[in-house]
């Protein structure tokens, strides 16, 4: 049964933090077995690709069929129905101008001391995508981290998605064509973000790696970065939905189960005002669970994880979605965008009964990439700026060093560092001098 609380009991803000501390992930370390994979790949390359899938995928390939060619690609989504090719390509359309607004300005200006000071943006050389392909396979996810890099400008990009038994979703393949990818492997796991970090003999390597993926892939991701950026370390999802008394609680159910379908480790959260929405919720959640196609990992996760909160007021509902910081936040309330102003952490907020946050994950625009486990408290969902560089400019004329450059000669000689100070010194004494060269 999903946990139910109230503020108003003695014993709620013990049970509140319990619920916030609960680990929701697999607790086996898997440090050391990644580790070792990624040295491997290091050493031996294409082989270990090789073999790895072979032994996790049920795969036998060669280094000259890691890649899908061309024609397998065209072959694989001329499968895809004209409804469904009509619905990714909306989702592209609306993913895409959405993260066409979020591009930043390079700017310049010169100060009163005469210094000509900016910053200019520019895209990394090369991305790789990790996209999952084993009890899901979700194309939705090949558009919220490929256009986002295309809009960004990098050149090339790169996708890996595993390909258990050999088969993989013609939707995500269409979905890297509407995103402009067509170097793609089946390859996955650990082994997978290390090729994609430290190349092949088949995959050069990329500049940053993004992507969902399982706890392997997670700790590869973490243990790469340095050599690479990375996005985030994503763990299971959540959703927190605040709710008042005048909502359908059929719909709310379906909100949470939607959560809770994900896998049996995401969490679905109800904050409410109305103790008896509360009630109609986890009673329409139970009459409703059973019919669902992923009812086993949707129970598990209700069952675990699921939370009911009922507080106060909105205000304190408010505060408590804060504490959270969930990943997804749905405010179905009469005034939501009130109450946005005060729900600060969150990864995405959806405001309104007609915002379900399923339509997030496909279509509205924003990017489903999104920090879980409490990290919205100060981190952001996938954007634009994950696929740029920001380069600081810096010109200054021989009046701007004459007037500033005595206090950098100051602070050097306080932190010790001589030379540092007579980088300066050398240039205002030619000045002094009456030379500009």
């Amino acid at each position: 049964m999903p946990v139910t609380l109230n503020t108003t009991d003695p014993d709620f803000e013990t049970r509140f933090l319990a619920m916030l501390s609960a680990k929701r992930e697999d607790s086996s370390d898997v440090n050391d077995v990644v580790a070792a994979i990624i040295a491997d790949v290091r050493a031996r390359g294409d082989a270990v690709l090789c073999e790895l899938t072979a032994r996790f995928d049920r795969l036998d390939l060669t280094p000259d069929r890691l890649r899908f060619s061309a024609e397998e690609i065209d072959d694989t989504i001329a499968r895809v129905s004209a409804e469904d090719r009509a619905a990714l390509s909306l989702a592209a359309e609306r993913i895409r101008a959405y993260h066409a607004r979020q591009m930043p300005e390079d700017a310049s200006w010169t100060d009163p001391e005469g210094a000509t000071l900016g910053w200019r943006w520019s895209p990394v050389g090369a991305a790789g995508l990790y996209v999952p392909g084993g009890q899901a396979a979700y194309p939705s996810s090949v558009l919220m981290n490929a256009i986002p890099a295309r809009v960004a400008g990098v050149k090339r990009l790169v996708i890996c998605v595993p390909t258990p038994d050999g088969v993989v979703n013609p939707l995500v393949l269409l979905a890297a064509r509407l995103a402009g990818v067509d170097e793609i492997y089946r390859v996955g796991g650990a082994q997978a973000v290390a090729a994609m970090a430290y190349g092949t003999a088949t995959i050069a390597p990329v500049d940053k790696i993004t992507g969902p993926g399982n706890a392997y892939v997670a700790a590869a991701k973490r243990q790469v970065f340095g050599r690479v950026g990375i996005d985030m370390i994503a763990g299971p999802s959540e959703v927190l939905v605040i709710a008042e008394g005048a909502q359908n609680p059929d719909w709310l159910a379906l909100d949470l189960l939607a959560q809770a379908e994900h896998d049996a480790d995401a969490q679905s959260i109800l904050v409410t005002t109305d103790a008896g929405l509360a009630d109609e919720v986890a009673k329409a959640v139970d009459r409703i669970l059973p019919d669902l196609p992923r009812s086993a990992i949707a129970a598990a996760s209700w069952r675990d994880y699921g939370t009911i909160i009922v507080a106060r007021d909105l205000a304190e509902a408010a505060a408590l979605s804060n504490r959270v910081a969930p990943e997804h936040l749905e405010l179905c309330v009469d005034d939501p965008e009130a109450l946005a102003r005060d729900c600060v952490h969150a990864g995405a907020i959806f405001l309104g009964a007609y915002t379900p946050e399923a339509v997030g994950d496909y279509v509205s625009g924003p990017n489903h990439v999104l920090p879980t486990a409490r990290s919205a408290r100060f981190s952001s969902g996938l954007s634009v700026l994950d696929f740029l560089k920001r380069t600081t400019m810096a010109h200054l004329t021989p009046g701007a060093l004459a007037a500033i450059g005595p206090a950098a000669m100051r602070l050097a000689a306080s932190e010790g560092l001589q030379a540092h100070g007579a980088s300066v010194e050398a240039r205002l004494a030619r000045l002094n001098e009456g030379g500009t060269e």
